[in-house]
């Protein structure tokens, strides 16, 4: 026995802690896990990815019924205010930390809540709610501590009309305008939310393009699909002062124009959240987005404190996050380095339709002069798109024209984020494995949606001559 009273301490309960301390717990280890909150899960069970994506669903079900012609001959068209749809969302939440809960009692992870500090590399003090201060020592210490929305210092956030993405769950009102500052994935989920309840929407992009790291094709498709469901996409933007009155919100461009609001979402990225951690303590220091640098062990400048998920940086997602806790408590196990995430991390953005995507795109591979080949399968010309009704919609494949290796796969539609691990799993076999014919001579389900693969295969390889 060590004269620490854990093996390890995990700060934070979002993916990238309950991977670490998981994994600790299932090789043995005395682990403590300490959530500033009241309830395990972190940001992404509370304010991020659970109640959003939950959002997200109930109104895409909404559009579907509304959309379609079978329930149009016996019903009037059906709405629903936000307050509405946050109900379900708020069950979701609950089964998430029911279940979340389960995981550390079954593994004797002790949950200690509070906010958490540095007093030294193995020593952690937790200011609980009560006002007990407890302080407790561990061997290894993993950060996990997560991010919130950026706030700039000349936006009033304590204004009731304007919110971030954390604060935009209270939204009690059903805004009849909405502005969105900030169009990367957050912002772009929230505008498809918000149009799908009928709300007016200007979605304001400083760049000149939406979700410019995505293949071109796939960021034109979002675009006209917003464009062509009533949102106003303003590119090329900043704002130069925003002004929140009785009414409502009014935001300045630089450009001169002027928009008003009901209430406004600002959603222009995130910062880390180190800043209550004392990390001087211990000889670290943040970035100017509160953000740690870390080796390829997930191992800080410190040698026994790590850092996992958002609080590193990229890729911040989930899914990534809950891999690097499990690889990072791996690699303390092993005292080694020997693990990695895999190459090519797919990205699921939950815009209605979704996108997802993995690999290469057709920028990347035309800069690096690789001899790609396309192959393409409309969602609409697929039988169960057609049964469904989901014909909006493709599945790109990008594959090498001599090799036939799958380069890149992109998909924009609804089940998009499902769709694309078909083709990840193939693009992660070895030894000649990973080729496009996979799909030729494979014989998929009929009808499904996974045989836009097949589809597009054939189209791609009919391409070569």
């Amino acid at each position: 026995m060590s004269n620490y009273d854990y093996d390890a301490i995990v700060i934070g309960s979002g993916p990238g802690g309950e991977g670490a301390a998981m994994n600790l717990a299932k090789h043995k280890k005395r682990v403590a896990l300490v959530e500033r909150y009241k309830k395990v899960g972190g940001g992404c069970t509370h304010w991020g990815t659970i109640p959003s994506k939950a959002l997200r669903h109930s109104v895409a079900r909404l559009v579907e019924y509304n959309s379609s012609p079978l329930f149009h001959e016996w019903s009037h068209p059906s709405t629903l205010t936000f307050s509405d749809v946050l109900k379900h969302t708020e069950s979701v939440i609950k089964q998430q930390v029911n279940l979340r809960s389960g995981f550390y009692d079954r593994n004797r992870v002790d949950l200690m809540y509070g906010e958490a500090h540095f007093k030294d590399k193995h020593t952690v003090v937790i200011n609980e709610a009560d006002g007990t201060i407890n302080t407790i020592t561990a061997d290894k210490i993993v950060i996990a501590t997560g991010s919130r929305p950026y706030r700039p210092d000349d936006i009033d956030f304590n204004h009731p009309r304007i919110y971030d993405s954390d604060t935009i769950l209270s939204l009690q009102r059903n805004p009849r305008h909405i502005i969105i500052y900030g169009a990367g994935v957050i912002g772009c989920e929230y505008a498809s939310i918000f149009r799908g309840l009928g709300v007016k929407v200007d979605l304001v992009n400083m760049r000149d393009q939406l979700l410019s790291f995505l293949d071109k094709e796939i960021t034109d498709s979002l675009s006209y699909h917003l464009w062509n469901n009533g949102v106003i996409i303003r590119n090329n933007e900043e704002y130069s002062q925003v002004e929140g009155t009785d009414e409502g919100v009014v935001v300045r461009l630089k450009s001169g124009k002027i928009i008003k609001a009901d209430c406004l979402l600002f959603a222009n990225g995130r910062t880390g959240n180190t800043d209550r951690l004392n990390l001087s303590n211990v000889g670290l220091q943040a970035n100017g987005r509160g953000q740690l640098e870390v080796n390829a062990c997930y191992q800080t400048k410190v040698d026994n404190i790590y850092a996992v998920g958002d609080v590193i940086g990229y890729p911040s997602l989930a899914s990534a996050a809950l891999d690097q806790g499990r690889i990072a408590a791996a690699n303390i196990l092993q005292e080694a380095c020997n693990l990695r995430l895999v190459e090519d991390i797919p990205t699921g953005i939950y815009t209605i339709p979704e996108i997802s995507s993995v690999g290469k795109t057709e920028q990347e591979l035309t800069a690096e002069q690789v001899p790609y080949e396309v192959g393409r399968a409309r969602f609409k010309d697929l039988a169960r798109g057609q049964i469904a009704d989901t014909t909006v919609g493709s599945l790109k494949i990008l594959f090498h024209r001599e090799t036939k290796e799958i380069l890149g796969i992109h998909c924009f539609g609804e089940r998009s984020s499902e769709i694309i691990h078909i083709g990840q799993a193939i693009m992660q076999q070895k030894d000649g494995g990973n080729n496009i014919e996979y799909f030729v001579n494979t014989t998929f389900n009929y009808p499904t949606m996974a045989e836009a693969y097949r589809v597009a295969a054939l189209n791609g390889l009919n391409r070569l001559f």
